[in-house]
């Protein structure tokens, strides 16, 4: 519900302190619109309500300061907190008044794979779980690059690109002979020694590095005292770069007050009587769909019984007859094939003598054998017969009119033209229902629309679940692109053979050998690229 009384801005700032942080602005809905950061927040806030800046602002400032009705905040200790904390929840809200961090660009990280042949640091953005270990996420990544490269000199640790160097490599690199690199190409160093100085580098970047910096700042004040100034600049510069990079982060707190405890129950007979619906919506359903690219386009729908999420009947769909990002089709596509696989199964269990009363709707005939279903089963009946799978009380699709009307036809043509069913629009949480020209807004501190919500929300989280498992088995597939000795056919060969490359990591170097085209020395190189990777 829209608060169309606006808060008193400035006698809440006068409780914000002068620290640094991130502060978020709220539209009347309770939206969240705009993330920003601070190095004191009760000035920067100031300033959005300062008479004078919205008379001089531009335009789509002003627009922002006069859709703000409230604010939140979050106390951080220093300025790269802030910023790693601004990007964090720009990406979880979303806000329409950011531009800033929009391309789900990650912060730095740095990645050191222990089990590699000769283990070197790289620059990474997104952490897997792949056995390697990680440091960061770093705010400050032109800091980062510098003390990587510092790093690796100091420890004499390697930089060059192959996975396991050799003598070959060696002849065309000249950090051994300036002194970069111990050489273990050539095993000038044993992996022993190299691994040590590994596992030094890693307490480093942990922050284990007071006397290195203290060592570093001695040379430095040595150089200026020689009026070498050049040196000194280089290693002040240095010096301010590692600390940048090292300076610890924390979790952050956020200020307010905790919302109130949910009752499901009364959230359940709240909505009931906002969508004026004969029956309790014991049982609903929501569907939602994810179409982040036109390769994985997957559907979702999670149901939830008496207000609460009923995991084990959650189901995922990969969308078939759809070609190119169609929502609207999409929507249509789950919906018919959940519902008629439903009335299929129910037909299969009662027979169609039952399921085929004449004068009896769809609808009305699955409510009389979910009565007797439910009879049978309290009276201790067959508990060997697979479980039946009773229609909802309540539909929802996430998403506008559009992908409401595809609903409602997909439901026409099964029969099931009185099951109730609404589209919810996120961006202003308004309830769409078939045959009312206009949403019904339900204020927003009711619990009815909290518990839409929370369904619209799972179903959400459960559907981009899948577009990421779909899209991790994808870039999982594609090391095999760099693994030397596989061609794109023995690729496609492998995964047809082993199905993903969880199993091909279990299996024997003789099985993959049965492989069209590995030889039993391929099979060896791949499973320890495969381990390595």
């Amino acid at each position: 519900m829209p608060n169309d009384a606006k808060l008193d801005l400035q006698k809440k700032l006068r409780d914000v302190p002068h620290k640094p942080g991130v502060y978020l602005h709220k539209d009347r809905l309770g939206s969240v619109i705009y993330v920003g950061k601070a190095r004191d927040l009760r000035k920067r806030l100031a300033s959005y309500f300062a008479p004078s800046r919205q008379r001089i602002a531009e335009h789509k400032t002003r627009a922002l300061i006069e859709s703000i009705w409230d604010f939140e905040i979050h106390e951080v200790r220093n300025e790269p907190e802030a910023l790693l904390l601004e990007g964090k929840l720009i990406k979880e809200y979303r806000p329409k008044y950011n531009v800033a961090f929009r391309d789900d660009k990650r912060f730095l990280l740095v990645k050191v794979h222990p089990e590699e042949p000769w283990p070197k640091f790289q620059l990474t953005r997104m952490k897997k779980d792949d056995g390697a270990r990680y440091f960061g996420p770093f705010a400050h990544s032109g800091a980062l690059r510098q003390t990587i490269s510092w790093m690796n000199k100091e420890f004499g640790l390697r930089n060059c690109r192959p996975m396991s160097p050799g003598e070959k490599d060696y002849q065309h690199c000249h950090n051994d002979v300036i002194k970069n690199c111990t050489a273990p190409c050539i095993s000038r160093i044993t992996r022993e020694d190299y691994l040590v100085k590994v596992e030094q580098a890693c307490e480093f970047l942990q922050g284990h590095s007071k006397e290195l910096i203290r060592s570093i700042e001695e040379e430095m004040e040595e150089a200026a005292t020689a009026l070498d100034f050049e040196r000194a600049a280089q290693l002040r510069d240095m010096i301010d770069n590692l600390k940048k990079t090292l300076r610890p982060t924390r979790q952050f707190r956020k200020r307010g007050v905790p919302g109130k405890a949910i009752n499901p129950e009364a959230d359940v007979k709240e909505l009931q009587e906002y969508l004026g619906l004969e029956r309790e919506p014991a049982v609903m359903e929501c569907f939602d769909i994810s179409n982040i690219s036109s390769n994985h386009i997957v559907a979702s729908m999670v149901r939830f019984k008496n207000g609460v999420s009923d995991n084990s009947n959650y189901r995922r769909y990969r969308i078939k007859s759809v070609k190119g990002q169609d929502d609207f089709a999409s929507m249509a596509e789950v919906v018919r094939r959940r519902y008629s696989r439903i009335l299929l199964e129910a037909r299969e269990q009662v027979g169609d003598d039952e399921a085929d009363t004449t004068q009896e709707s769809p609808l009305e005939a699955m409510r009389r054998i979910e009565r007797s279903v439910e009879k049978t089963e309290q009276d201790g009946g067959n508990k060997k017969r697979k479980p039946f799978v009773r229609l909802p009380d309540l539909v929802i699709v996430d998403g506008g009119k559009g992908q409401l009307s595809m609903a409602v036809k997909e439901l026409n043509r099964l029969g099931l033209h009185d099951l109730p069913v609404i589209g919810l629009a996120k961006q202003r949480e308004e309830v769409f229902r078939p045959g009312e020209p206009e949403p019904l807004l339900i204020p927003h501190d009711k619990g009815a629309l909290k518990l839409l919500q929370r369904i619209r929300d799972e179903a959400h989280r459960f559907a981009n679940g899948y577009h990421q498992l779909l899209m991790k088995r994808r870039v999982e597939e594609s090391i095999l692109d760099d693994c030397p000795g596989v061609s794109r056919a023995r690729k496609e060969r492998l995964l047809e053979r082993f199905g993903s490359l969880t199993r091909l990591r279990k299996a024997t170097p003789e099985q993959i050998a049965k492989v069209q085209g590995i030889t039993q020395n391929l099979a060896l190189e791949i499973l320890h690229f495969l381990k390595t990777h």
